[in-house]
Order: C-alpha cells, then sequence, then structure tokens
C-alpha cells in the first residue's frame, strides 16, 4: 500500500507525471470543483483548431493572445420570456391532451407539488430511479408555467445537499415560472440558508409554528489529519504547485495556512454577499437590516412573521385548506395535485413545447473524473472518458446538431482523462460551436474540459479554476517498524522505488526527481489554460497557483465568458449557430439517465456478494491512485443548520472516502 497517494487539494489539482501518483487529499479528486470562474471565451468558430497545439500538446510560442474580457456583454443574457399561447396552439395543446398516457394524464386545475430536500444531481433519473433531478426539476417549472391543467405550485423545501450552482438555477426557474401569473406557494418546516433563498422567491412562504429557522450565518471549515498521521507513524511527503494549492495540507498540516485562509476567507464573504444581496432585494429590506437580523440569532417563528421574513404561520394542512378556499373547492373535496414524479412523465410535445427543426447536443458530465469505468461504479456516478469521448465524436460526426452544451459539474480527478477529454472536445469546437454550462463545480479537472469550448458560462457561486497540482507519497516507516512489519525490495534502475518504497522517505535525488515532474505536470496544465482562453501565461499564472474562484469573480479575470444558467448557454449556443434569438430549437440530450431497473437489480447483487472486496477498494483508495489526479480540495461551506456535533475526526474520514 504504498505508491503515491493521489492528493485532493483545496481547490486546484494538476497533472503530474504518469509513474508519480499524487494524494488524494480531499473529498474531491484533483480536477474537481472550483469556484466559479467567469472568463471570456472565443466562440468555437473563433477557437484555436487542434493543429494549433502540436501532436505532444505544447503550446506555440507564437500564439497571440487575444483580450476576451469584454465579451460577457456580447452574449444574449437567455433570460425566459413567457408568451402566452396563441387560440390554435390552445386548441391543439388539448387536442393532444386527450390521447395522452395514463400516467401522463393530470386533472384540470390541480396543483403541482414537489419537495426539494436532500442531494440534487445535474444528472437525468429514469422512472427507477430515486432522489431529484435538476434537468427534471427546471423542466417541470417551465412545463407548469405553460400547462393549462395547473393551476399553480406548492412547494415544500427542506434541508437542501446540493450546491450554491444548483441553488441558483431553481431560483432562477421560480423567479421564471412567476412571470406565468400562476401562484406559488412555499412551506418550509426546517429552514437554512439556502432553503431560505428559494423560499423567498416565491409569492407566499409559510412555516409550521414549531419550525426549524437557523439563519445564523454561513461558515467555511478545513480539517487536517496532520496530527493524526503523525501519532500513527505516517509521513505524509507532498510537494504542490501554486500558492494557494492546499490539497496536501489535509495530510501534512495541523492548522490551516495564510493563503488558504485567504482564499477561503474571500470565498465566504462572495457567497455571504451574493445571499444578503438578493434576499434584501426580494424582501424590500436594506442590507444592514438583514445583516442585523442574523446577528440576533432569531428563532421564533412569531418574530419571523412579525418581520416579515414569512407571509404567515400554518400547517401543512392549513396551507392545503386555504388554498381550496382560494380556488373555490368545498371543504369535504380533495385538492387535485400532481407530484413531482408523475409530472416528470408529462412529455412537453403534449404542452406544445417541442422545439423547433435545429437541434442543439446536450453532453452531461457529472462526478469525478476516471479514465476507464471502474468495477464497482454505477452510471451516471462518474465522468468516463473513454464513453465521453464517444459521445463528443459521435456529435461531431453527426450533421443533426447545430451547436452542443457540455454541462459540467466536477471537481476533477484523473489528469489523463481530463486532458484526453480537452483534446477531444477542442476537435469538436472546430467543426460546430461548443458551449461549456457549469452547474455547482468545474475545477481542476472539471475546468479543464470546460476551457475547450468556445465560450464558458458559470453561475455566480459556481466554484470553478482550481489551476494547480499537488501529488506525494506515504512514508510508512514508523508505522511498519510499531507493528513489526517490515519490507525489502530488490530493484534495477535508478529511480526504480520511487513510488514502492514507502518503507523509508524519499532519497534527495528522488525527492528532486519528484519536484520537476510536479512543476513540469503543473506548467502543462496552466500553459494549456493560457492557450484555450487565449491569454498569456503570465496572466494565466495569476489567476492559476491552485486558486479556487466563484463564477463572478472568474469572469472578471477571464477565466469564463458569462454568468448565467443553462438557458443562457443555450442562447449563446443559438447565436455561434447563426439561429436567430426568437427561433426555438430542440435540445438533445446525450446522456442516459441513471440508473435503468435492471442496473439497479445488479446493483443490489454487486452489493451484496461484493460488499468485502468494496470496502478492501476503498481502503486502499486512501492509500494510492494510478497516474496523475487533477483535483479540487473538498471545502465544506454551510449553515449553523448544517453543523456536525458528531466525531470530527469521523467525519472528516466521511468526506475524504465519498471522494474516491
Amino acid at each position: 500500500m504504498s505508491k503515491l497517494l493521489s492528493a485532493t487539494c483545496l481547490f486546484s489539482h494538476s497533472s503530474i507525471p504518469k509513474q508519480v501518483s499524487p494524494f488524494r487529499l480531499s473529498p474531491k479528486p484533483l480536477f474537481t470543483k472550483t469556484p466559479f470562474v467567469v472568463c471570456a471565451l472565443n466562440s468555437s468558430s473563433d477557437t484555436k483548431t487542434n493543429d494549433e497545439v502540436s501532436n505532444n500538446g505544447t503550446i506555440p510560442s507564437s500564439l497571440e493572445p487575444q483580450n476576451n474580457n469584454n465579451k460577457s456583454n456580447d452574449y444574449p443574457n437567455g433570460e425566459f420570456e413567457y408568451e402566452k399561447p396563441s387560440s390554435w396552439m390552445s386548441f391543439v395543446v388539448k387536442l393532444r391532451m386527450l390521447f395522452a398516457l395514463p400516467w401522463q394524464r393530470v386533472k384540470k386545475g390541480s396543483v403541482f407539488t414537489m419537495k426539494l430536500r436532500g442531494q440534487i444531481t445535474d444528472q437525468l433519473k429514469s422512472r427507477f430511479a430515486s432522489g431529484l433531478s435538476l434537468p427534471q426539476i427546471c423542466e417541470n417549472f417551465t412545463k407548469a408555467a405553460y400547462d393549462p391543467r395547473v393551476s399553480g405550485i406548492y412547494l415544500h423545501i427542506e434541508p437542501l445537499d446540493c450546491g450554491w450552482g444548483k441553488i441558483e438555477e431553481i431560483r432562477r426557474h421560480i423567479l421564471d415560472f412567476k412571470k406565468s401569473g400562476k401562484f406559488i406557494l412555499c412551506y418550509v418546516p426546517a429552514c437554512g440558508e439556502k432553503e431560505y433563498y428559494l423560499g423567498c422567491a416565491c409569492e407566499e412562504l409559510y412555516a409550521p409554528p414549531s419550525a426549524y429557522f437557523s439563519l445564523y450565518g454561513l461558515s467555511v471549515q478545513a480539517q487536517f489529519l496532520g496530527g493524526v498521521l503523525e501519532k500513527v507513524g505516517i509521513e505524509p511527503q507532498v510537494q504542490r504547485i501554486g500558492k494557494y494549492k492546499s490539497a496536501g495540507d489535509q495530510l501534512t498540516r495541523k492548522s490551516i495556512s495564510e493563503p488558504n485562509r485567504e482564499m477561503l476567507t474571500e470565498l465566504l464573504d462572495n457567497i455571504n454577499a451574493h445571499w444578503l444581496d438578493n434576499v434584501s432585494l426580494m424582501k424590500g429590506k436594506k442590507r444592514e437590516e438583514i445583516e442585523n437580523f442574523i446577528s440576533e440569532g432569531i428563532y421564533q417563528i412569531d418574530r419571523l412573521k412579525e418581520e416579515g421574513w414569512i407571509t404567515d404561520i400554518k400547517y401543512d394542512d392549513e396551507v392545503t385548506s386555504m388554498l381550496k378556499e382560494r380556488m373555490g373547492l368545498k371543504e369535504d373535496k380533495k385538492l387535485p395535485t400532481v407530484d413531482y414524479r408523475k409530472y416528470s412523465r408529462v412529455k412537453r410535445w403534449t404542452l406544445g413545447l417541442s422545439g423547433g427543426k435545429d437541434q442543439i447536443a446536450i453532453i452531461r458530465a457529472s462526478g469525478s473524473i476516471s479514465r476507464v469505468r471502474g468495477r464497482f461504479s454505477s452510471p451516471g456516478s462518474s465522468i468516463i472518458a473513454e464513453q465521453f469521448i464517444e459521445k463528443i465524436r459521435s456529435v461531431k460526426e453527426s450533421k443533426r446538431y447545430k451547436a452542443v452544451i457540455i454541462r459540467i459539474d466536477s471537481p476533477g480527478g484523473d489528469a489523463l482523462a481530463s486532458d484526453l477529454m480537452w483534446r477531444e472536445i477542442r476537435l469538436l469546437a472546430a467543426s460546430k460551436p461548443v458551449v461549456a454550462s457549469m452547474a455547482d463545480v468545474a475545477a481542476s479537472g472539471g475546468y479543464y474540459m470546460a476551457m475547450a469550448a468556445g465560450a464558458i458560462v458559470s453561475e455566480n457561486l459556481t466554484l470553478t479554476g482550481s489551476i494547480g497540482v499537488v501529488t506525494g507519497k506515504f512514508n510508512l516507516g514508523k508505522l511498519y517498524e510499531r507493528i513489526g512489519f517490515n519490507k525489502d525490495i530488490i530493484s534495477r534502475g535508478r529511480y526504480a522505488e520511487l513510488t514502492a518504497a514507502d518503507q523509508r522517505p524519499f532519497r534527495p535525488d528522488e525527492e528532486e526527481l519528484f519536484a520537476k515532474s510536479a512543476q513540469n505536470a503543473y506548467s502543462q496544465f496552466r500553459d494549456k489554460a493560457a492557450f484555450s482562453r487565449s491569454m498569456t501565461v503570465d496572466q494565466m499564472e495569476e489567476v492559476a497557483q491552485g486558486r479556487v474562484w466563484t463564477g463572478n469573480d472568474a469572469a472578471s479575470r477571464g477565466l469564463v465568458d458569462a454568468i448565467g444558467g443553462l438557458s443562457r448557454a443555450v442562447a449563446i449556443a443559438k447565436k455561434k449557430a447563426d439561429i436567430p434569438e426568437n427561433k426555438q430549437v430542440t435540445l438533445v440530450e446525450l446522456s442516459r439517465p441513471s440508473s435503468t431497473l435492471p442496473e439497479l437489480l445488479s446493483g443490489i447483487g454487486s452489493s451484496i456478494v461484493g460488499v468485502d472486496q468494496t470496502l478492501r477498494e476503498l481502503l486502499q483508495g486512501l492509500a494510492l491512485a494510478d497516474g496523475v489526479q487533477a483535483r479540487m480540495d473538498g471545502i465544506m461551506f454551510q449553515g449553523s443548520e448544517n453543523a456536525s456535533y458528531g466525531n470530527a475526526f469521523m467525519t472528516l474520514i466521511k468526506d475524504y472516502l465519498s471522494s474516491i
């Protein structure tokens, strides 16, 4: 178990030579989620073609970078505009509803109900899969706005376990739905900053008398294993490139470094300021009022009502009775509703939302990055480079698609896999417009993929960037001595024991080679980022160094082109494909839903039969990773309601295991 430890860095990781395996320090892979970076990119037709990069990936020294920092002003905003259906379309829709399949029918006057809680994935989900899917949530909002059978929406929002990028997208669709003139109410039995951010965007917000409200402010935490490993006799030997590359800190340090503190503080300040500004706008309050209210630590529901934070204090059944009264239903009648799962089966075609003749492909890439699929990995849970490349090549060869949107929600992973996908995306961008759309995170390896596109769109609070490298190995000599274990190695070649000799520290010459290989990996990552973003190497160095940015900060530094969600990415793709702004297009999802029924059944069998081997592989993953990793370190942003009161060490181990 010696080999190099794949290190997850707080925000960025870069590639390292194959013989040097990096540590996995944080809960995210080396090319992982980072703060939102908003940079100006050339359109796919403007990006340099693959001929400008040699076959070995080096960047031509003669490349003249362009200044794209003002490019976002030229892009369409993609804002949703509700258009009342014509009389003819209304007639057609009614006819289609008559012939809808039984499981796609909705009773007239129904209220669309949806419970938002827990994890929300950016992937499509099949009818057999549990949990919430962001694409389906957003589509349901749009369908409900145009569906004549739906009177309004009643949301139940409980503690959410997703990033701020997805929260922004959902909030945008709530505001878009309100343009239809239909009502949208929200019920929150347990509420923190994320939940309130969505709830206050609705027309009315209700809470029960016993609701848990904890609007006490946001926090970010960094945890360290340095002291624990020291006690058990494990010495992590880490090489990291970049001032802010904190990937090795979790293993080597006992407290936070000043550069890491600086970066995390700025990220937290950006998120906090964004929350305050938008909540103050929705509630019609001054920012100072909201800050003072949070500082008081108010938890009494009656105070929240008195000061206008919620509409009223009601139980769920009371809100339902109120809706029945507003809709003119008798007290003994049941409120007609349609839930998220059933409404997801309603086809857009039925409502006249099928789109136009021109097609734009959407390829979703979520999770950690690896080159090939692991034995126990489930479909849709990670980005498999060989499968992703197959999709890219098929789209490139197809004449059906006018443009392509690559939707990224990844903290990174295998550096080689990231580079191979970067190459294929650039080849695709040379033949048709390609736009990258970022969700919660597109950092390190995730940003590596995005920077190959002709334009990058991120949310205000997407975590992106993390252009940096970290690698290392564990010296287990003291641990072996304590437990009576011995290891002898017979080798040929000066550096044959570089990764194999975990019973001793690096020799000086080995350490020098290790450092040079890490620097070389970083230089390749940084230089390709500069080439892709039409910047000089010196300009890119200023925003790289392993630093994670939020989307708005990334935009101002040329790492991202525009701020917005998928709708803006579509609008930009249309413009680059010379499709008129007011012309409808058909979005074709090329990523298969996860998981199908056979996969779920086989997964159950695998989890029972292979549980022992799975556990052993997880433990092995703590100590080695083949190849270079490009990951962002795991950053834990949370409100006080999500604070952990359990064992801090076990929480850290859990967070770390979740990244592999």
